[in-house]
This record gives structure tokens, C-alpha cells and sequence, in this order.
């Protein structure tokens, strides 16, 4: 007869699969299959789930999800971000494909504000899509660039997904957000090659150039903007505030900037940018209470441990076993979104890359940077999804243009696997 701990797994393996499979909300998925894992462990105590349902949001880190979210709208709704997508322009809008290179230069820059890859790639989508389209660039492929700037937001710091994931697996916020810096930019780097590539097939002018006064008046305009990135990562380098007092900082500066600076935002707009926020926290609080009842019953029955000894071989091989595990979750990334499985996953995932002696900072980038593509990833591809509905565009055209820079993105990913030194070694000099 099968043991608990067995019946557990499969309740869990056939029960998300089920559930998903009909089109449950994900946040309630988790909570039917941590109940179902409570009930064949003979460990059914109502009280008990709904302590962890608490418990998944009673954290003072995660307060930064809010911040950071709200940040986003209000750069977005403030003219932040539209004055960052100026200034790339008009440095680089001249040369041949340009608006490509202010994509990505915005991606990079507006990465280091919000943390939000949906927010980010919204942003981006809405200005220079029809900037793109008007100019008579090929709207599959510009979709699929500002698809991949977009999901660089998860890596570089403020990044909303590190915050998730440092508090679902114990790991230090602030390391896993300077783990981000040097691989952020490498991404920004990868795409710039990426897109090189892909102007040898397009028939594109260069435009005249703007005049250096021209220039430096858009970088002035976008001074603010500038700043922003640098009072959060100074702030948390020089230990004045945590992440979450720094996301509280970038929600006030967004705000008082918006406000009365750009003045691009009326009080009375302010609801609505509430509004929004809130609908995007609460949908991400309920993942985060969901996830916490069912990774209560995983370590109940000792899932980690039963992965370990299907893993137990690969141990002493600690590149190949983090080859195993980024190829599982690339196939996991094509059917969850970032935040599920950051909740899912890594509490299983980490014991294992810790006893095989992997950094766990390490680890935690890769495992962001692997859910990240996933974003872009099909069939479900949250980004690719905001992309075609901001840009009026068939979401196979999207996948479609997306390809070259999804490439791109794995060819960097397999290149961490192979020297973590990429990684570690810039952390542990900015560190």
C-alpha cells in the first residue's frame, strides 16, 4: 500500500495539474491541493489552514509588493516613464533600426524603478508600439523586443519577484537584489546583439540626428526620472532603508514627482492609480497566502526530501544538477506564471541546490531569471499577452517576433549554468 507521504505527492502533482487544467484561479488551486495533502496525511485541522493563510501574507517584507506596484502606475500615469523613452531617443532614435535601441535602453533604465515586468512592458508597449508601427518597423518583431525589455524589470533591482522569493525561501533580499545588477545588463547587452541581428533582414532609414542642445533638454527632462533608481539603490546600498522602506521611498518620490514636478497627474487621478494597485496586490497577496498553506503540507510530507532522492545522484555534480533543474523549470515556465511558481517551487528546489554546495543567492537569480523567460515563453506567456492586447496584434505574431530574443535569453541562461562566476563573482565585489 502506497504511504501517506506518496498519496501527498500525487494529491499534489494530479491536483494542480487537474485544477489548472479547468481553469481554477491559481491562488485557490493551491489552497484545494494543500487541503487535499491535509486530508490524506490525516493532518485535517481547519484552524491550522487558515493560520497559513495568514501566515503566506503576515510578512514585513512583502509590504514592498504594494509599493513597488503602485510605483509603477504612478511613473506610468506621472510621465516618468514616457520622459525615460524620450531621453533613449533622442540619443539613439537616429541611428538605423533606433527605435529598437530605445526600447531596450528604456527597458534597462525603467527596470531599475518599478521592479514589475507587466508594469514595465505596458509602459513600453503603449508608447513606442505605434511610434514603431508608424515608421514602418515589422510589428512581430517589434512586439517581440519590447516583450524581452520587458521582463529584464524581474532582475535588476527594485525587483518585485526577488522580494517574493526571499521571503518564501529565508533568503537575503538585499544580496539577491544586487545578484541582479551584472546580469540585468547582460540581458540589456544580449538583446542589443539580438536585435543587431535581426536589422540584417529589415530595410529600415536612419534618421537625421538631433542636435547635442536637443539631446542634453531631453536628459533634462528625464532628470527626475534618473534620480529615482539611484536614491532606491543608494539608499539600500548604504543600509538607510530596507527594500520595503525603499519601495515605500520610490511609491512617495513617483508620487510627489507626478504630482508636483511633471504635474502630469491630478488628485483626482489618484483613485484610479490606487485602484489599479490594489487589484495587482491583492491577486498576488492571494497567491502568496495560497502558496504558503500548500508548501505547509509539502514540508509536511517531506516532498523536498523525495526530490532529493530522485536528484541524490547529481549532488555531487553541482553543475549538472543545476542544468537538470533550470531545463525543469523552463518546461514548468511554459505552463505557470513568475510568482506561482517562485511559490511553488522554490522551497523545494533550494534545500537541494544548498546541499550540493550552489550559492544560494546564486541560485535564487538564476531561478527569477529562469521564471522571467518564462514570461515570454508560449503558450501562456503573461507578457506576450499585454504586448498583443496594448499593440492590437495575434498573439502568434507575437510569439512569432519573440523568437529570436527568446534565444538569445536561454543561450545567456545556459551561460550562467556553465560559469556561475558571471554571477557570483560581481556579487561578491559589489557585495
Amino acid at each position: 500500500m502506497m504511504s501517506p507521504e506518496g498519496q501527498a505527492f500525487i494529491v499534489f502533482c494530479g491536483g494542480m495539474l487537474l485544477l489548472m487544467g479547468i481553469g481554477m484561479n491559481m491562488a485557490l488551486a493551491l489552497v484545494l491541493t494543500g487541503a487535499g495533502m491535509a486530508w490524506v496525511l490525516e493532518f485535517w485541522d481547519t484552524q491550522l489552514l487558515a493560520q497559513n493563510l495568514v501566515g503566506g501574507v503576515d510578512s514585513f517584507a512583502l509590504l514592498a509588493v504594494p509599493f513597488f506596484i503602485l510605483a509603477g502606475e504612478l511613473m506610468n500615469g506621472g510621465g516618468i516613464s514616457r520622459r525615460i523613452i524620450d531621453m533613449a531617443q533622442a540619443w539613439v532614435g537616429h541611428i538605423r533600426g533606433g527605435l529598437g535601441y530605445v526600447a531596450i535602453g528604456a527597458a534597462v533604465l525603467m527596470a531599475a524603478m518599478s521592479g514589475s515586468a507587466l508594469a514595465d512592458t505596458a509602459a513600453l508597449a503603449t508608447i513606442l508600439l505605434p511610434m514603431m508601427r508608424q515608421q514602418g518597423y515589422p510589428m512581430a518583431t517589434s512586439a517581440g523586443l519590447v516583450a524581452s525589455g520587458g521582463i529584464i524589470a524581474p532582475i535588476i533591482p527594485p525587483s518585485m519577484p526577488f522580494v517574493i522569493y526571499g521571503v518564501t525561501t529565508n533568503t537575503s533580499i538585499s544580496a539577491l537584489f544586487v545578484s541582479g545588477i551584472v546580469p540585468g545588463l547582460i540581458m540589456g547587452a544580449g538583446l542589443i546583439l539580438a536585435w543587431r541581428w535581426v536589422l540584417r533582414d529589415l530595410d529600415l532609414p536612419a534618421r537625421p540626428a538631433l542636435p547635442l542642445a536637443e539631446r542634453l533638454r531631453a536628459t533634462g527632462r528625464a532628470f527626475w526620472a534618473l534620480l529615482m533608481p539611484l536614491i532606491i539603490i543608494g539608499g539600500m546600498k548604504s543600509g538607510v532603508f530596507t527594500p520595503t522602506e525603499a519601495a515605500v521611498v520610490a511609491a512617495v518620490y513617483a508620487l510627489v514627482i507626478a504630482l508636483f514636478v511633471h504635474r502630469e497627474m491630478k488628485v483626482v487621478e489618484l483613485g484610479g492609480a490606487l485602484a489599479r494597485a490594489g487589484k495587482t496586490t491583492a491577486i498576488v497577496m492571494f497567491l502568496c497566502a495560497g502558496a504558503q498553506v500548500a508548501s505547509y503540507m509539502i514540508t509536511l510530507a517531506d516532498l523536498p526530501g523525495v526530490l532529493t532522492g530522485w536528484l541524490g545522484p547529481l549532488v555531487d555534480h553541482p553543475r549538472l544538477l543545476m542544468a537538470v533543474m533550470m531545463v525543469v523549470l523552463v518546461l514548468i515556465g511554459t505552463a505557470l506564471d513568475l510568482t506561482p511558481t517562485i511559490l511553488i517551487f522554490a522551497p523545494v528546489m533550494l534545500p537541494i541546490a544548498v546541499k550540493a554546495g550552489i550559492d544560494p543567492v546564486y541560485f535564487g537569480l538564476m531561478f527569477v531569471l529562469n521564471g522571467a523567460i518564462g514570461l515570454i515563453t508560449p503558450p501562456v506567456g503573461t507578457v506576450l499577452n499585454v504586448v498583443a492586447g496594448v499593440g492590437r496584434l495575434p498573439l502568434h505574431q507575437v510569439i512569432k517576433g519573440v523568437n529570436p530574443f527568446l534565444f538569445t535569453y536561454t543561450a545567456i541562461l545556459a551561460l550562467f549554468v556553465l560559469f556561475p562566476a558571471l554571477v557570483t563573482a560581481p556579487l561578491a565585489w559589489l557585495r
